[in-house]
């Protein structure tokens, strides 16, 4: 559900009245000085969207243009300076990340024509373009805003359905950056010579996440219309659905969790997945906790959504789920809250935290039956002492330790 936010307009008859007069008579001069004198008295009273902003621009560019004498220049001066405007607020609010994504990617994930990006760019950095280009550049953004704001503003139901975000396939680039980590964890002495290729993995993956965090935007429709503060928390939310698919996609088997079971040795002496693949993937996790400090949250709540998750279409004759899968998921699940969690109060209620929902989900109340009892078990034997400890003091569920111990 969206969160109400203030607009200047007091009803949706009025936003109506407004868009008709810029769009329903195009050659009707009186119309849009209307909708220009209405448009600035809305900005003088609070922020507007940039869509509406821009409108705003370029409308007083066109309306200027076919009532004065103004002269060649100054017109092809206005015209791309409310162009780059559009083209620049639409896209900077959607620059994710550390590194920085080009223009053209980002607006072609919004459905902008790719020659107003490169008008743009001509304006920008070049000489400024011819008027007659600029004066179909403002009708083309004009019928642009027209079908990609104003109308889904006016009517929901007019707005395209929201589509399931095409991303680019992250297999491949952690299967590199595994290829490579396993290369220099053997021997340190070819660190040097591929270290520029694990940096631009970690790049790629940077990306990955700034493209997926864009595409959650237009798929909900959220170009970055609303207000600075809405845009950075619905910025948060977007950026914490591209972390879970990136969480998704390491807590697959060849992932964080070896695809070979004899690969799945889990230490003794503490609580910590294999080593091997620590090795492996700390520097990788290091980098994204860095740059997204809500990583770990969201990888621990995505890791123990999958444990509870209830097998399906399990027959007699099939071989029960591999607990070694679960014991190593639980294990990176604690190493996640050791690690990244500073604050020694929060950090011990977050592992009784965890360990009760692992507990519930594999216990012998659980849905999952048959298999819960071993995956339980196997936890319950691998659990820290200070932790299973912790977790039957401070909480109420001494007698479902009980039951599990018993079952």
């Amino acid at each position: 559900m969206k969160l109400p936010r203030r607009v200047p307009w007091a009803s949706v008859t009025e936003l109506d009245e407004v868009c008709a007069a810029i769009y329903a008579d195009e050659s009707s001069l009186d119309s849009k000085n209307f909708a220009i004198s209405r448009l600035t008295a809305w900005k003088a009273i609070t922020s507007l969207p940039h869509a509406i902003d821009s409108t705003l621009s370029i409308l007083a560019v066109i309306v200027q243009d076919d009532c004065s004498n103004t002269s060649n220049l100054v017109l092809r001066q206005s015209y791309s300076a409310a162009i780059i405007r559009m083209v620049n607020g639409l896209v900077d609010p959607l620059q994710f990340g550390v590194y920085a994504r080009s223009i053209a990617a980002i607006a072609a994930q919004l459905g902008l024509p790719a020659w107003l990006v490169e008008l743009r760019h001509a304006a920008t950095h070049e000489d400024i373009p011819s008027l007659e280009l600029l004066r179909e550049a403002a009708r083309q953004s004009m019928t642009w805003l027209l079908h990609n704001y104003w109308l889904p503003t006016l009517d929901p139901s007019t707005a395209p359905q929201p589509e399931a975000p095409l991303l680019r396939p992250l297999e491949p680039i952690l299967k590199e950056y595994k290829n490579l980590l396993k290369l220099t964890t053997r021997d340190a002495s070819l660190n040097k010579q591929y270290k520029q290729a694990i940096a631009d993995v970690f790049k790629d993956i940077e990306k990955w996440i700034a493209e997926a965090t864009v595409a959650a935007n237009v798929a909900n429709g959220e170009l970055g219309w609303d207000q600075p503060d809405r845009q950075e928390s619905m910025r948060n939310t977007r950026e914490r659905w591209a972390l879970g698919i990136f969480s998704d996609a390491l807590i697959e088997k060849r992932g964080l969790i070896p695809l070979s079971k004899k690969k799945r040795v889990l230490p003794n002496e503490s609580y910590t997945p294999p080593q091997a693949s620590l090795q492996i993937w700390t520097p990788l996790l290091s980098n994204v906790q860095t740059l997204h400090p809500e990583f770990s949250s969201v990888l621990v709540n995505r890791a123990l959504s999958r444990l509870s998750a209830i097998p399906t279409n399990v027959s007699e004759s099939e071989p029960l789920p591999d607990p070694s899968y679960d014991a190593t998921l639980a294990r990176w699940i604690f190493w996640f809250v050791d690690r990244w969690n500073s604050d020694e109060h929060s950090d011990e209620d977050l592992r009784v935290e965890v360990v009760t929902s692992l507990l519930i989900i594999l216990g012998p109340e659980s849905k999952h039956l048959a298999h819960s009892k071993k995956k339980c078990v196997v936890f319950l034997e691998a659990l820290p002492p200070q932790c299973l400890f912790c977790f039957i003091v401070l909480t109420g569920y001494f007698l479902l330790f009980v039951r599990v111990i018993l079952a």
